[in-house]
């Protein structure tokens, strides 16, 4: 029997990882995820992302940037450069190792990599401690 993975999913066209965004692991109101455009739950800023709306996107076999002839675009760049800077994630790091290792691999490792070390729940890149125990997370 296969393992159900964590964040099967949850990988948006950009490498975010959407399982650990504050959004989706808040208690109230979660938002479903990048892939759920019409999720009223979502931020305004994820609703009208010029990434998921991306015509050249919507030409992909996959559904990823990787795929797409402007890769990486200065939109992607620029989000991952503030996601690399504030959070200490990469979404092109992300994308890389989902094109050299597959998307099995990716999942396997963010649901080892983004679980607590104190209390094993799943953790939010947008906070710098743990949601259900309150440790702090060293990136």
């Amino acid at each position: 029997m296969v393992q159900e993975l964590k964040y099967q999913s949850l990988i948006a066209a950009c490498g975010m990882n959407c399982g650990l965004c504050i959004g989706y692991l808040r208690d109230k109101n979660p938002s479903g995820g990048c892939f759920k455009k019409d999720d009223l739950n979502k931020p305004g800023s994820c609703r009208n992302c010029v990434i998921v709306n991306c015509k050249a996107l919507a030409k992909t076999t996959s559904g990823f940037c990787y795929e797409c002839g402007k890769y990486p675009c200065s939109r992607l760049k620029r989000l991952n450069t503030r996601y690399r800077t504030k959070y200490g994630m990469s979404m092109l790091d992300n994308l890389n190792f989902i094109t050299g290792k597959g998307m099995q691999s990716f999942l396997e490792n963010e649901q080892s990599r983004w679980a607590c070390e104190n209390c094993g729940a799943g953790l939010s890149v947008h906070r710098p401690f743990c949601l259900e125990c309150k440790a702090e997370v060293k990136k």
